[in-house]
């Protein structure tokens, strides 16, 4: 237990969004609320201005429940407390229950300790107007129990998001190992190749000169590529696994993703440009991306026809489109937990590239991707 609580005491304040529109309508929202609940209640505590006072003037530390929650907790809750002073009793505001919020966001988006301070706050605030008798012991209570439930659902999303992270991490990083493997066989095919060369130059070096110039010539141009994808290697993470001996696929090995069953949808792949020359990285990694997202649209494309594949190639770039027809229900998930879009953009940005997704504009869903000719240093 000891372990645990010192855990926490110490657990960093996790990143949260920038605030925003949301935030301020928010505010916006819960003032107007509480002018409108003073103005159309009467049984308020007099005098009656004091917790509409309350319940507008603390509005704004919603603003800053992601980035300072301990301080507007310690704003709020004491703000509270003299105006309890103030009336002789409960405010009896409804609209302040939107207190709750920074409840949730000590275990939310606080550190370990500011949630623990926090919390420490919320309680002695309970127990101060109960001591007092601003509140009744059941009341004491229940609102122990309310702000208790408010504090675990901020922890428990927070853990969720955490959980989401990690996994997150977990598929950009078997990505980069896809990638380095597909790279390794790469280089090592180069190698091979000036290999050969090598030994074929040797061995024609007394009788043909010039065949023995053009074998090193052939080994220059394969170091220059190998060099290069050498570099792209080191940038990414490969486990001590046996390299796949089975060639890496490429763009010219999209034929095979073409197809009319008449159990799915007909797939037609198109192909234009000069895609000779390409360097494996690209023509591999155009081929892995328009493979999962031909198999996304199978599964997901619900009532599709037809998915149609595109690859345009220029002196500069490699463009991928893969659309289809289908009924889809909202965003798509790709793979079977939903990250393997996160897994294609990872790659593409590895190379220098880019992914994009989303619903066409009348029905079916487009991947698009553009990747450099050349791979990214």
């Amino acid at each position: 237990m000891r372990e645990l609580l010192r855990s926490w005491w110490h657990e960093p304040r996790p990143a949260g969004p920038p605030r925003g529109w949301r935030d301020w309508l928010l505010v916006v929202v819960f003032a107007a609320t509480a002018l409108l609940e003073g103005f159309v209640r009467s049984d308020l505590p007099a005098p009656a201005f004091v917790p509409v006072l309350v319940g507008v003037g603390l509005a704004p530390v919603l603003l800053w429940r992601r980035t300072r929650p301990l301080l507007m907790a310690a704003v709020a809750f004491p703000v509270c407390a003299v105006g309890e002073a103030v009336v002789g009793g409960d405010l009896g505001l409804h609209t302040l229950a939107y207190l709750l919020i920074l409840v949730f966001s000590l275990s939310r988006w606080g550190a370990g300790r500011e949630a623990v301070l926090g919390a420490t706050i919320v309680a002695a605030k309970i127990v101060l107007s109960a001591a007092v008798g601003h509140l009744r012991p059941g009341d004491a209570l229940a609102g122990a129990g309310v702000v208790s439930a408010a504090l675990a659902l901020g922890a428990a999303l927070r853990y969720r998001a955490r959980a989401r992270q990690r996994e997150f991490e977990q598929v950009k990083l078997l990505e980069r190992e896809r990638l380095a493997r597909d790279l390794h066989d790469t280089v090592a095919h180069h190698v091979s190749a000036m290999a050969i060369r090598a030994q074929a130059g040797l061995a024609v070096l007394d009788t043909q000169p010039a065949a023995a110039a053009d074998a090193l010539r052939i080994i220059e141009a394969e170091a220059t590529r190998a060099l290069v994808e050498m570099r792209a290697m080191v940038r990414v993470l490969r486990r001590d696994e046996p390299a796949d001996r089975t060639p890496a696929p490429r763009i010219a090995d999209l034929e095979h993703l073409a197809s009319r069953s008449a159990r799915g949808p007909a797939v037609e792949v198109e192909l234009s440009g000069d895609l000779d020359g390409l360097p494996m990285p690209v023509s591999t990694a155009i081929y892995r991306l328009a493979q999962e997202s031909v198999t996304n649209a199978r599964r997901h494309a619900r009532h599709a026809t037809r998915i149609v594949v595109r690859v345009a190639c220029d002196d500069e770039v490699v463009r991928l489109r893969v659309s289809d027809d289908g009924e889809g229900p909202g965003p798509r998930g790709f793979g079977p937990a939903g990250f393997g879009l996160i897994g294609m953009r990872e790659r593409a940005q590895l190379l220098g590239g880019s992914v994009d997704a989303g619903p066409n504009l009348d029905r079916g869903w487009t991947v698009s991707a553009t990747l450099p000719r050349t791979v990214a240093a």
